[in-house]
């Protein structure tokens, strides 16, 4: 019956899209491999977002940047609502998270994605909104 449980456990854990490291304050996306920084909110224009991810030493890591509109749009569970992102992750706000994706038609702007009802706009990179880091896992 234990090896049973065991092995129960561990098939949860392989299937697990989102896997998250308490030690490291970090979450792995097992379908993409992208490690997601998880032990804050915080928020910043955009420039400051896009400095603040490069400078940021979290998990052991120092490779980290603002996510592209691909990147933070995949994390967002529009089948969910008013939380629309997975359990994995502790600290998360359901207002809106800067990408590092400009707008293409207004060079003042920049995307951001919200986790309210996973959806995405334009908005003015001098705007506050939260940030997100990411990393490419090994």
């Amino acid at each position: 019956m234990r090896s049973i449980l065991i092995l129960f456990v561990a098939v949860g854990v392989l299937n697990a899209k989102f896997i998250r490291d308490d030690n490291k304050e970090v979450v792995l996306d097992t379908q993409t491999n992208l490690i997601w920084q998880d032990n804050e909110t915080i928020s910043k224009n955009w420039s400051d977002a896009i400095s603040y991810c490069e400078d940021l030493n979290l998990g052991g890591y120092d490779d980290w940047h603002l996510p592209n509109f691909n990147e933070l749009y995949y994390l967002a569970n529009r089948d969910k609502y008013n939380l629309a992102i997975n359990s994995g992750f502790k600290n998360i706000s359901t207002s809106f998270y800067w990408t590092s994706t400009t707008s293409a038609n207004n060079s003042s702007n920049a995307w951001v994605v919200g986790f309210g009802y996973g959806d995405g706009y334009g908005s003015n990179r001098d705007d506050s909104y939260l940030v997100r880091c990411v990393r490419a896992g090994e």
